[in-house]
């Protein structure tokens, strides 16, 4: 082989260990968590921090309870100012079961911070066991779009009557529109 040869083949080996090694350490910093992911935030329901890892949170259902409180990312995620700082933040639901036949679904939101970060919001109510259309934010209002049952039907009816909720961020919090 030449030197010419030689030389693009080190060049080449250069540039392919160069750009494993750069993705490699781009992959370690997120994964030490130098930013928090929006699914890997705290949220809080009915006042207790619930801090999901990619997306998912388990915790016994009590102390030293064999059953499990399930938290999970659900989805339906809307991007816009919720709190009027320029950035783009998020709202999307989550779920909450915990051994019995319901699943609990809730809207949250995800504030971006000035490093890029996020950080959770509380969570609101949606219903048990609804049938999610659709979540928007305009003019940082958050408006989920959902299918639930016609008051005394039971919860095995499925869900077929269109209900949309409104919720802005107040004072740090996320209420409900009326």
């Amino acid at each position: 082989m030449n030197k010419i040869g030689v030389f693009g083949a080190l060049l080449a080996l250069a540039a392919v260990v160069g750009l494993v090694w750069m993705n490699y350490s781009g992959f370690r910093k997120s994964e030490q968590g130098s930013k928090v992911d929006y699914k890997n935030a705290t949220y809080t329901i009915d006042g207790n921090p619930i801090t999901l890892v990619n997306g998912v949170s388990e915790v016994p259902a009590a102390p030293g309870s064999a059953s499990t409180l399930t938290v999970k990312y659900f989805g339906n995620e809307a991007k816009g100012d919720l709190n009027g700082d320029g950035a783009e933040d998020l709202a999307f639901l989550i779920t909450q079961s915990g051994g019995g036949s319901g699943t609990f679904y809730y809207v949250v939101a995800a504030l971006q911070n000035a490093d890029g970060g996020y950080t959770g919001s509380n969570a609101l109510l949606l219903g048990d066991r609804i049938a999610p259309q659709t979540t928007e934010i305009k003019a940082a209002e958050i408006t989920v779009n959902y299918a639930d049952r016609r008051a005394n039907q039971p919860m095995t009816a499925q869900p077929s009557v269109g209900v949309s909720k409104h919720f802005k961020l107040q004072n740090g919090q996320l209420e409900a529109v009326q």
